[in-house]
């Protein structure tokens, strides 16, 4: 029992993790950025949930995410967009900037303030043979599954799927073939956006407390996740948070390990970057000089 009940919280945790490192992984893959407000993106989506909560779950789920990716598409417009051609490092700086600002904002805001924000609501469990499972957990694992092959399938039937790949191999090409890649980039972050906001709307319903701080470990260990799994590849990003989600449920059963979790992750990602700097499934990319 303890078996299988590991399995299923490793494929809960994973998934979360999984659909955040999407976003950095699509991001990453097109823009050539790395998004590091991704993880504040999270917590702008959990308070959002709290505040419409007392009208409805359903309502604050769905101002969660309208909510979240308006604020990518600001983000993106207002922030990065004027960087399309600087160093990668003026970038990253940029980024750092618009987390911390997100941050600030939401600890200014008087709705909002520098306390966390509680939230209570119980899914209950199902009973299935000998084993209780949450909903929420089983919510939770269907819906990852769900987006991950819907982002698969959207990324290479789709036009505008096979747009994003396009730029991703090269964007001067792509836009020489006709693709706006300014329009492709947009829908990067809005898509990263959305996958962000359902991640945070699991995490809210798990942890049952938000503050300005809310996202910052999820986002590090996602992006951690890309980085095993290898930055820029989708699948990889999957692959990437399920290993870190059955880590966490691995040591989640062990007692002597549990206050170890995070180092034991950060090592493991350590190793792989030591042994396949590229992540498991990444690519290595050759540079036009």
């Amino acid at each position: 029992m303890e078996i299988i009940m590991t399995i299923i919280n490793g494929l809960s945790i994973g998934g979360t993790y999984a659909m955040i490192a999407l976003g950095y992984t699509m991001v990453y893959g097109i823009a050539k950025m790395l998004n590091f407000a991704h993880g504040d993106i999270i917590m702008v989506g959990g308070y959002t949930i709290v505040l419409f909560f007392p009208i409805s779950p359903i309502v604050g789920i769905i101002a969660s995410v309208i909510f979240c990716v308006t604020v990518g598409i600001v983000v993106e417009r207002c922030a990065y967009k004027p960087l399309r051609g600087a160093s990668p490092l003026a970038v990253l700086i940029t980024a750092i900037g618009v987390s911390k600002l997100l941050q600030s904002t939401a600890q200014s805001l008087p709705f909002i303030g520098s306390k966390p924000k509680g939230i209570t609501y119980n899914f209950g469990n199902l009973q299935i043979g000998s084993v209780s499972i949450s909903v929420l957990t089983l919510i939770t694992i269907l819906c990852s599954i769900a987006v991950m092959v819907g982002l698969t399938l959207f990324v290479k039937y789709t036009k505008t799927g096979r747009a994003m790949i396009a730029v991703s191999e090269d964007r001067g090409a792509a836009q020489l073939m006709g693709i706006n890649v300014n329009f492709i980039i947009m829908i990067t972050f809005i898509i990263g956006s959305a996958l962000a906001a359902v991640a945070g709307v699991f995490l809210v319903f798990k942890i049952q407390d938000v503050g300005t701080t809310f996202g910052a470990m999820p986002g590090i260990k996602a992006f951690a996740a890309a980085v095993i799994g290898g930055i820029g590849s989708i699948p990889g990003a999957m692959a990437g948070g399920l290993v870190l989600g059955f880590i966490e449920a691995i040591c989640g059963m062990v007692p002597a390990l549990s206050p170890y979790t995070d180092a034991i992750e950060f090592a493991i990602l350590i190793l792989v970057l030591l042994v396949k700097p590229t992540g498991f499934l990444g690519k290595k990319r050759r540079e036009k000089v």
